[in-house]
């Protein structure tokens, strides 16, 4: 019996031994760069910008898994270029505030402030961007000549991403926007900027395949969530839309030759005081473009004007396109167990092609009132199904 104990003993020990050992391996191969080590100063004034390259530099070139530090406080920042491909998975932890330029006309023209590209496994955590867009905003309402602004994070031709726990706030123009990538996962993100701050959609989806919207709440002035041409497998739960203007699939169509969207699922979601709830929108003119395959699911509507749009009939500003049809084909469309109140009469609305009529719309369970009353319907050029409960009636 005791000798039993002893070897019972022993392989404890040796579990133990291997275990710690290989720990303090894994942690010994996996190496830290803080950026205050290449002089980013935290105090809110100092250009930091060159030390956050060279730090990243040195994290991309490691043979480890690196991860880029960023400590709190508040750094100052020019325009960012994080460019790949790295020789390993990197993490840019980030516990401070980054900071745009003060004077918006510093990287006003730059397109994106902080851009990530040709990337592999990357993943950034926590922390706040600040855009400081309000200057900017300013400019373009007074009808000035202002730069066209800057998307606060942009990744480019990247995959295998993940962003959790980031905030973003009063971005110039988007504020994140995810183009040309593979996999990538967004969690915990919060995007605040003002109700009426223009083209600041909050996260941007365009030509990418497996994208993870989670448990999000983004407030802003214009999108919430906006889907390009060419986006594929997109997958949005659980976030929380207002001030803004929904969720859009759209514009689609606005050139001849755009790739499509399909497999878009959307659920779970809130929109409280938004311009629209669940849009689809395409340009009024000839299109090989689409949108199929599209799930909306348990949805709570709180004065939303347009709970449910479809609009074929875009055309901002009545250039390129008056009078003309889209030749975008939408259909597979369902609504499921949309609920809640309406700011304006009509809450469902299908403004479909005359040319390419919508098809295959569903509306399953979909409960709307406008002033503690049922809601009204209004379909042009749309064809499908409806069961379950429905208030306003279906029109289609």
């Amino acid at each position: 019996m005791e000798k039993t104990i002893m070897s019972f003993l022993s392989l404890t020990l040796l579990f133990i031994f291997f275990f710690l050992s290989s720990t303090l391996v894994m942690v010994e191969s996996e190496k830290l760069f803080n950026v205050q080590s290449y002089g980013a100063k935290p105090d809110g004034s100092t250009d930091s910008t060159k030390a956050f390259i060279a730090a990243w530099g040195d994290a991309c070139d490691s043979d480890a898994p690196a991860t880029m530090y960023i400590p709190a406080g508040r750094f100052s920042l020019g325009k960012l270029e994080f460019l790949g491909p790295c020789k390993n998975a990197i993490e840019v932890s980030i516990d401070g505030t980054l900071l745009a330029p003060s004077d918006y006309s510093a990287i006003g023209d730059e397109n994106v402030w902080i851009l990530f590209e040709h990337v592999d496994g990357v993943r950034v955590s926590g922390g706040v961007l600040d855009g400081r867009g309000s200057g900017l905003w300013s400019c373009k309402s007074s009808g000035k000549n202002c730069p066209e602004g800057v998307t606060s994070l942009k990744f480019f031709n990247s995959n295998n991403i993940e962003i959790n726990g980031l905030a973003s706030e009063d971005s110039q123009k988007f504020h994140i926007d995810i183009n040309n990538c593979r996999n990538v996962k967004l969690q915990n993100v919060k995007v605040s900027a003002s109700g009426d701050s223009p083209n600041t959609d909050g996260i941007h989806v365009g030509e990418s395949t497996g994208v993870t919207i989670l448990n999000s709440k983004i407030g802003t002035g214009d999108d919430c969530v906006s889907v390009g041409p060419g986006t594929t497998n997109l997958w949005v739960e659980n976030v929380a839309c207002g001030p803004g203007h929904g969720i859009s699939i759209g514009s689609l169509g606005k050139d001849d030759n755009e790739a499509g969207v399909q497999n878009v699922t959307v659920k779970t979601t809130t929109f409280s005081g938004t311009r629209n709830g669940l849009r689809i929108k395409t340009w009024g003119k000839p299109s090989s473009c689409f949108a199929k395959n599209i799930l909306f699911q348990h949805s709570v509507m709180t004065n939303v004007e347009n709970p449910i749009v479809i609009d074929q009939n875009y055309c901002p500003d009545g250039e390129d396109c008056p009078g003309q049809q889209s030749g975008v084909e939408i259909s597979d469309v369902t609504y499921q167990d949309i609920h809640g109140s309406s700011a304006t009469e009509v809450a469902v609305k299908f403004d479909c092609s005359k040319s390419t009529p919508c098809t295959g719309i569903e509306l399953e369970d979909v409960k709307l009132t406008y002033n503690n009353k049922p809601a009204e319907s209004s379909c042009s050029n749309a064809a499908g199904s409806a069961s379950g409960v429905l208030k306003p009636l279906s029109c289609l």
